[in-house]
């Protein structure tokens, strides 16, 4: 029997990635002796379809049980149509994950936990405005942000307002 986990990194002491399809890699696991590959997930960085990639990769290494902690409609479809077991809400480091799962532990869902694009990041987006404005500076706003989206939230930088422009508020 072959489990596939989902891992941020590439043996047993590290930890399970909550993303399926975006996972950094996978580890194959055989349970019974806790032997092991380690494969990089090269659908993490596609634009769409990562899930669906990433499933018929698994598929296609025989693998019968797949850990993680989310996964979302499109993989488990796929997953189900190959005959994978799925099993997921999991955390923690890889080799525990398995021990439970020898253990009888863990229970398969055929159900997703995210929806679909969970773990996209949004990319980078800049942007530049001119407009008509009230107030000082004749309307010419120019600003840049970069937002970055990923498991943690959200995370924005880029010019907000600046001390010299709330001191310039009451001018308006």
């Amino acid at each position: 029997m072959k489990v596939a986990v989902s891992s941020t990194g590439e043996n047993l002491d590290a930890r399970l990635d909550p993303r399926f399809g975006r996972c950094a890699y996978f580890l194959v696991v055989e349970p019974e002796d806790m032997s092991f590959e380690a494969f990089e997930n090269e659908s993490a960085s596609q634009r769409g379809g990562a899930g669906i990639q990433a499933a018929q990769f698994i598929a296609s290494l025989g693998v019968t049980v797949v850990i993680t902690g989310n996964c979302g409609p499109n993989a488990v479809q796929t997953l189900s149509a190959a005959g994978i077991e799925l099993i997921t809400g999991q955390a923690g480091v890889v080799k525990g994950v398995v021990e439970r799962f020898k253990k009888g532990n863990l229970k398969p869902t055929s159900a997703a936990t995210v929806d679909s694009h969970f773990g996209m990041s949004t990319g980078a987006g800049f942007g530049r405005g001119g407009g008509m404005g009230r107030g000082i500076g004749g309307g010419r706003g120019r600003g840049r942000g970069m937002g970055m989206s990923g498991l943690a939230g959200s995370r924005r930088t880029g010019k907000g307002p600046q001390p010299e422009d709330q001191e310039l508020e009451g001018f308006k």
